[in-house]
């Protein structure tokens, strides 16, 4: 071949003066020549990528570029999917093939099928690295035509005989093992799995490492042994660990079937399988003696630690947390590694979701029906005290800072887990302020911020995190200062999690409550912050004064009491009279919830009207509503001695208040027996701060016309 003009065309503007078609075939002309450096790999492979993102939209206006990929062709840019290649070729060709498959279509399909089983027939240990890498690298890509491919009849039962061959070939049976790890993800796949390979699995995981020193490395004279690979008689470390991780899949996420086949051959004698204890205790001795080289172990621990045994192993093990800590922190961003590392942390913190009686019931029911008959007890390990011990082991091995870190340049999926992650830890409440100490405030506004509105579920686990913590947190300590994030940065997440959650089966007013609170936290700081939620949430607020749970009501109550501190709160409820009927009918609520059978809300509202009380129109409105002065003067009368401060501070209020107002407030009290009142309060308070505003009430009231 007459290689000048493929080095003409190699730059780009003389590839960019030709056409589609005669671009991808001296591309692929020159990845099929080889020879080239891994970065000019990529740049070629990015081109035709480009072209063939290009053909997939422009189909109908012209020919595809697709029909000058044949087979040849397409066995090319395949094999740059070959674990024997650089992980940035591998990468960039695995875009390449999805590009492909889009554009391609049913002839993608085809030949991607052609081209596997080709290499599979041939035989060689070097076609079958090749077939295997590229069955991995497209599973995640294109799951169910990769599945269709792999569960053709007979494929699966030829590995027993690969696997099981005298000498043994490392990288294919690494290339191996990562194609059925991919399609372990896949559920019929996984069966099929658990169907034709569990006992050669079983067998590679059993394989006593220690005999690997006395293992022979020869080359079998009847077995075609490529370059690179090394034939031996036993099983690798990297294989053995790989295949462990296969089993734990199988193991810690069983399919229908499996779970049918445990029924039925129960009460027989089984031959001794691997247990997922087993492989969890395998995992943990890789990771702490060879932590660098514990991808897979990572990888296993994630399915493993779904078991509530393997979860208190983990959790107990502070070393071990240590290193997935350390390991975490030293991954790469929006990698496998991360992901698997989280996944562990959120196994590990995860609290069963809360279910009303109706649910439980449901719950049994289809348990027991399930279970062919056998409903056995919930795991213990799985309850709330063994959940928030796992929490902190997993707090004090360092987690926050690395989640923190991760959070900044983390996928939306890594993010997700991340909440949920700290989320679980925000429900220990002694773990709140450092929780804040460590960066989670900063991290879940920042998260509620970046997520996007179809991250809904997300978005109320982050702000109901941040809600947590604020309730038991100084907003001095944690926005104060010289902090770059403003106090107000929280108010909208805690705002959006007020309503109920309108997708959610069952109505959980507990996100209610703890925003109301935490917003109740922030508002006690200054003017611009109450300022900041009458604008933002005033609506929401004031629906929740009226809440059938009383608990919510209580918080909304005590909310407002801070916020009529500011000009703005006061605001809403001065009119008091015909010329505004909301402002008039939100003292007639508060007035009612003065009176209300709970302390705590009676003295909230009692607080409120102790504020608002100061202002004239405020006292003329609570004068001409039925029943206002006799709820003022029955928090007078109450046996708690705050309530009983609060009612006389609303009383000097309004006999103070000067003009015709004053007049008709005093009268009013007097006609309702406020005299007597106010000195039976006298007689029964033992603070001085109790008795001084009465005896002042009294005076004023007695003194005045």
């Amino acid at each position: 071949m007459d290689e000048t003009p493929i080095e003409v065309a190699s730059n780009r503007e003389e590839m960019a003066k030709m056409g589609s078609t005669d671009q991808t075939q001296l591309i692929l002309a020159r990845l099929m020549e080889g020879g080239l450096e891994d970065n000019e790999t990529c740049q070629l492979l990015d081109r035709l990528t480009k072209l063939l993102n290009d053909d997939a939209s422009n189909q109908s206006k012209e020919p595809s570029i697709c029909d000058v990929i044949d087979d040849v062709c397409l066995d090319t840019v395949l094999s740059y999917l070959d674990m024997r290649q650089a992980d940035a070729v591998r990468g960039h060709a695995a875009l390449t093939t999805s590009a492909y498959l889009k554009a391609a279509g049913d002839g993608g399909t085809k030949g991607l099928h052609t081209f596997f089983f080709d290499r599979v027939k041939r035989g060689t240990y070097d076609d079958y690295i090749v077939a295997f890498c590229v069955a991995a690298a497209i599973f995640p890509i294109a799951p169910d035509m990769t599945a269709e491919m792999f569960l053709t009849e007979g494929f699966l039962p030829s590995l027993d005989p690969l696997m099981r061959r005298k000498w043994k070939s490392r990288k294919v049976e690494t290339a191996c093992l990562e194609m059925l790890d991919a399609a372990s993800m896949n559920t019929q796949c996984r069966e099929a799995i658990h169907k034709y390979c569990a006992d050669w699995l079983e067998e590679v995981v059993d394989q006593d490492l220690s005999e690997l020193s006395q293992a022979g490395f020869s080359a079998d004279p009847e077995i075609q042994v490529s370059e690179g690979s090394i034939a031996m008689r036993r099983h690798s470390a990297t294989v053995q660990n790989l295949a462990a991780v296969i089993l734990a899949k199988l193991r810690a996420v069983p399919s229908a079937q499996q779970a049918r086949e445990g029924n039925d051959e129960e009460s027989r004698i089984q031959p001794a399988t691997t247990s997922i204890d087993d492989l969890s205790k395998m995992f943990t001795k890789t990771l702490l003696t060879d932590p660098e080289n514990g991808k897979h172990s990572v990888e296993g621990l994630a399915y493993a630690s779904i078991q509530p045994q393997v979860k208190e192993e983990i959790a107990r093990n502070k070393e071990l947390l240590k290193t997935l800590v350390k390991t975490l922190s030293d991954a790469p961003a929006k990698s496998p590694l991360t992901y698997g590392a989280l996944s562990i942390f959120m196994n590990l913190t995860r609290y069963q979701p809360a279910q009303t009686e109706e649910q439980k019931k449901m719950g049994q029911l289809k348990a027991y029906a399930n279970a062919a008959g056998k409903l056995g007890p919930s795991n213990p390990l799985n309850d709330d005290g063994h959940v928030a011990a796992r929490c902190r082991q997993v707090f004090d091995a360092g987690i926050v800072p690395v989640l923190v870190t991760h959070s900044r340049h983390g996928s939306i999926a890594s993010l997700s887990i991340i909440i949920s992650i700290i989320s679980a830890l925000s429900v220990t409440t002694s773990l709140r302020g450092q929780l804040a100490q460590q960066g989670s405030v900063n991290l879940l506004i920042a998260a509620w911020t970046a997520l996007p509105d179809t991250e809904s579920p997300t978005k109320r686990t982050a702000a109901q995190a941040l809600a947590r913590i604020l309730i038991s947190t100084d907003p001095a300590l944690v926005f104060g200062g010289t902090r770059a994030r403003p106090q107000n940065s929280a108010i909208r997440p805690l705002v959006s999690i007020i309503p109920p959650d309108p997708v959610a089966d069952t109505r959980d007013l507990l996100p209610t409550f703890e925003a109301i609170m935490a917003l109740t936290n922030l508002a006690s700081t200054d003017d611009d912050t109450r300022a900041t939620i009458i604008r933002t949430a005033w609506p929401e607020i004031e629906e929740q004064l009226l809440s059938s749970n009383p608990l919510v009501s209580k918080a909304a109550v005590e909310l407002i009491c801070n916020l009529v501190q500011c000009v703005e709160g006061v605001a809403l409820y001065a009119a008091g009279s015909a010329d505004d009927p909301a402002a008039a009918n939100r003292l007639h609520i508060l007035l009612a919830l003065a009176d209300a059978e709970d302390a705590g809300t009676r003295s909230a509202a009692g607080g409120a009207l102790a504020a608002l009380t100061g202002y004239e129109a405020v006292v003329a409105g609570v004068v001409a509503r039925p029943r206002g002065v006799d709820v003022v003067l029955g928090l007078c009368g109450e046996d708690g001695e705050d309530l009983r401060h609060r009612g006389v501070f609303v009383v000097y209020n309004m006999v103070a208040c000067e003009g015709e107002v004053g007049r008709t407030a005093r009268r009013a009290i007097r006609d309702k027996n406020g005299v007597d009142v106010l000195k039976e309060c006298a007689k029964k308070s033992r603070r001085a701060e109790v008795v001084e505003v009465t005896v002042q009430a009294l005076k004023v009231l007695l003194e005045g016309s």
